[in-house]
């Protein structure tokens, strides 16, 4: 993540250090609430960096009279977000652009072009000691949530996340969008029907991941290492979806996800267990024919319902590596 340099930025704003320091610990909060945004890690850090920077810069001017710090700085990076969306297209995944493929298909050809959704690490979420700063961070992060979030406009996106999701009041979301707590209430409203049909399923989501889901990613982990088709048959939905950007076809039903896992067992792999979007997550690593290492290949979000999973998200993207803080290379 690029860092302004803050002795730099606090000799021009004429303020200490200390407020630089007291800005930053809203970053993890700061970062989910672009990422609920922009549907991107990379996009979202750029705006958070932009929004700090803007912060420092102004901070001579903040009247702390008027809003308090926090709202102060979702004001600016909300006000960022919809500056960058107005350049930007929706972001999507693989379920979004169309219907299953009907045929499996083993090497699936990528589509690096399109703007896909990308996980957000746990980690970069925080874990301060104060449980609202958690829980500003850590909600309404899940993978299909950020995928309906998609399908709103800017402003309708915005205030949906900072009513539900924040649970700012309509006169708070009117001030900081310069609109009336009236049309906030038709904004949401929009948004709430444009959800239901979009992603129904939503209102059973949950932030935390149960033991029940924990056992499910190990024998997961575990099956799809030791190429047991017939123990991962057991922990699949028989409605299974698999999908993996930037792949554009994917996959319904157990029988065609056994295909295709049935065609990778023959190659090594290896996996690190971590998490995305609060939910649990497997990092892995293939060795090619000839090669002494394993290469970082693609980070597997699980979603999880019942003790079955219902959904694969494969994101084939080694640069995501690193904002795992997961090594290259094994």
């Amino acid at each position: 993540m690029i860092r302004a340099e803050r002795s730099v930025d606090s000799a021009v704003m004429g303020v200490g250090e200390d407020f630089a320091e007291r800005i930053e610990t809203y970053r993890p909060e700061l970062l989910a609430h672009c990422y609920r945004m922009l549907g991107s890690i990379h996009d979202a850090e750029d705006l958070v960096q932009e929004t700090m920077v803007r912060a420092w810069r102004a901070a001579d001017r903040f009247d702390g009279t008027r809003a308090s710090v926090r709202t102060w700085l979702y004001r600016i990076a909300t006000n960022v977000c919809l500056t960058a969306l107005e350049q930007r297209g929706k972001r999507a995944l693989p379920v979004d652009l169309g219907g299953p493929s009907e045929v499996v298909v083993t090497r699936p050809e990528t589509h690096p072009e399109i703007p896909w959704i990308e996980p957000i690490p746990d980690a970069l979420l925080g874990n301060s000691g104060d449980p609202a700063t958690v829980v500003a961070a850590r909600s309404g992060v899940r993978l299909a949530f950020i995928a309906a979030l998609q399908h709103l406009p800017a402003r309708q996106r915005a205030v949906l996340i900072l009513r539900d999701v924040l649970s700012w009041s309509a006169a708070e979301v009117a001030d900081l969008l310069d609109t009336s707590p009236a049309a906030v209430n038709s904004a949401l409203q929009r948004a709430h029907a444009q959800l239901d049909k979009a992603a129904p399923m939503l209102d059973r989501m949950s932030e935390t991941v149960s033991p029940e889901e924990r056992a499910v990613v190990d024998r997961y982990t575990r099956t799809f290492a030791q190429a047991d088709m017939r123990g991962l048959a057991e922990l699949l939905r028989d409605d299974v979806i698999l999908e993996m950007p930037p792949a554009l076809l994917w996959f319904a039903g157990r029988p065609h996800v056994l295909e295709f896992f049935e065609s990778k067992a023959s190659l090594a792999w290896r996996s690190i267990r971590t998490s995305a979007n609060t939910q649990p997550a497997v990092a892995y690593y293939r060795r090619d024919d000839g090669e002494s290492v394993y290469r970082a290949h693609s980070i597997h979000v699980l979603t999880v319902a019942d003790s079955r999973i219902e959904r694969i998200t494969v994101f084939v993207e080694p640069r995501l590596f690193e904002r795992f803080g997961l090594p290259g290379v094994l």
